[in-house]
């Protein structure tokens, strides 16, 4: 199993917006980074497991945990003119973008911070993408060990 952490703005789509959905399930949609894509297109794995971390918001940090319900399929978005994620570049014969669909597996007790996450990032959380200078990716791997600590914190 890998590890991962999917970052997503509250306002744009949370936790409890996964909670609500049917079969607390849906696709996560809308990446446009070739890095994040090829996370999800050629690493990730049904069954694998990761953090969902809100972002941009008034107290970002990790939120729930999720598991990778349906391995990467074309990410329809960039194919509808009429969607925000429209990519004129990209044909349904040769598709730039991927999706993977998501469970909600629980959400924790309480929002482990970004704050202290970053208490640990010269130590436990030293290789964690979302706390290294300059990160803007929306999906990152995250080591098996750094997901340990992490969930520790709970």
């Amino acid at each position: 199993m890998q590890y991962w952490l999917f970052k997503s703005e509250p306002e744009a789509f949370s936790i409890d917006d996964l909670a609500s959905a049917p079969r607390k399930t849906t696709s996560w949609d809308g990446v446009r980074n070739y890095q994040a894509r090829n996370f999800m297109r050629d690493q990730m794995q049904v069954g694998d497991q990761a953090v969902f971390y809100h972002s941009s918001c008034a107290v970002p940090g990790v939120a729930g945990i999720v598991s990778i319900a349906k391995a990467a399929y074309p990410d329809a978005t960039q194919f509808d003119s009429k969607h925000h994620h429209y990519d004129p570049d990209s044909k349904p014969e040769a598709p730039r973008w991927y999706m993977v669909d998501v469970k909600l597996i629980r959400k924790l007790k309480r929002v482990i911070t970004l704050d202290e996450l970053r208490q640990h990032q010269q130590r436990q959380l030293k290789e964690l993408a979302i706390l290294k200078r300059g990160n803007r990716l929306s999906v990152t791997p995250v080591g098996k060990a750094e997901w340990d600590f992490i969930l520790s914190l709970e």
